[in-house]
């Protein structure tokens, strides 16, 4: 679970101006820091279906996300790929 510290840290790494939360890569970066979280809890809990599914659905939401980036602005994408350290 995120706490309120490492959210703010995350948005103002990512922000494209001051109090920027909605950004694309504000998103992407926030739910790449909870897919990891999440990862690891699931390497614990094997059994836990039902945090595997909402694993699934934050994977399908940044990948949709990420395909909005590349439609629009492909240096931008590129950035935030690299700046993550997601494959691509």
């Amino acid at each position: 679970m995120l706490t309120a510290k490492e959210k703010g840290k995350i948005v103002s790494d990512f922000e494209m101006h001051k109090g920027d939360t909605g950004s694309p890569e504000v998103q992407i970066a926030l739910l790449t820091k909870k897919i990891d979280e999440l990862t690891e809890h699931l390497k614990t809990h094997r059994k836990d279906h039902a945090s595997r599914r909402g694993l699934l659905k934050m994977v399908g939401t940044r990948s949709a996300l990420l395909k909005y980036v590349n439609r629009k602005d492909a240096g931008r994408y590129k950035k935030i790929i690299s700046r993550l350290g997601l494959r691509k």
